[in-house]
């Protein structure tokens, strides 16, 4: 009898589902996906196999990172529309170019600095519907080029002003010139932008030192993973399907 060949294994089902990661210092959402993508690959999925993220977080920013793979990742927009909360410190001390650590700094002269209560009370300006003005150093288009491009070629633009929400702002601590707050806010909301504006209204210098995303929606950073606890092979079982969400977000 001639040699029948063995029969030719079912393809692997593309991944699907929702991977809740906290970002580390220095790695860009991007590059987070890419780190997934991988991992997916080496357990089986095409090498397409689309990875993405329902709200970018700067390299200088931690915490919750929603990273959506193959048929969920057409929930990215839903995802960042969601609310979203930041634990956020901010010298008052400065200005700089990009809003936060990573630009150069322009100290300001503080003769009295302000007292906790002119804080509280300016704090409470900025909840509501508020118009903010994104720092040069952001993702936004100018004339078809980012900002960010401009800038990175001396040309600092400086951009509109916008509408954004602002939740609910809450006072962790202060103790000159670092003053650290709690941030409930809507889609399009830049907290280096935040930062930069209570610093003018209070008088005094406003950039970020430190941001941490601790919810999107209702993902939250305490059911989150490290990239380094993520195996170097991923498979489905590593996913939470679509359907077995408790999320709310519709879909």
């Amino acid at each position: 009898m001639p040699d029948v060949p063995p029969p030719t294994p079912a393809p692997i089902p593309t991944p699907s589902g929702i991977l809740l990661i906290d970002k580390p210092l220095g790695p860009t959402s991007m590059d987070v996906c890419r780190r997934v993508r991988w991992r997916l690959v080496q357990g089986g999925a095409p090498k397409r196999v689309k990875v993405g993220h329902g709200g970018t977080l700067d390299p200088l920013a931690t915490g919750l990172l929603v990273v959506l793979v193959g048929k969920a990742t057409p929930l990215c927009d839903q995802v960042m529309l969601g609310e979203k909360e930041y634990l956020t410190t901010i010298d008052l001390s400065a200005f700089s170019t990009t809003d936060d650590a990573e630009g150069e700094r322009t100290p300001v002269s503080v003769t009295s600095p302000p007292g906790e209560n002119d804080v509280r009370s300016t704090l409470e300006k900025f909840v509501g519907v508020i118009q903010q003005r994104p720092p040069a150093f952001s993702a936004m288009k100018v004339d078809g080029q980012r900002a960010y491009d401009l800038a990175r070629a001396g040309n600092l633009v400086e951009l509109p002003a916008r509408p954004v929400t602002i939740h609910a702002i809450a006072l962790e601590s202060y103790a000159w010139p670092l003053l650290s707050i709690r941030v409930l806010c809507g889609k399009g909301t830049y907290i280096r932008s935040l930062a930069r504006d209570i610093g003018t209204a209070l008088g005094v210098g406003g950039y970020l030192t430190a941001l941490r995303r601790t919810r999107t929606a209702e993902f939250r950073i305490e059911n989150a993973r490290t990239l380094q606890s993520l195996p170097d092979v991923m498979t489905q079982a590593d996913l939470t399907a679509v359907g077995d969400l408790d999320s709310g977000i519709e879909h």
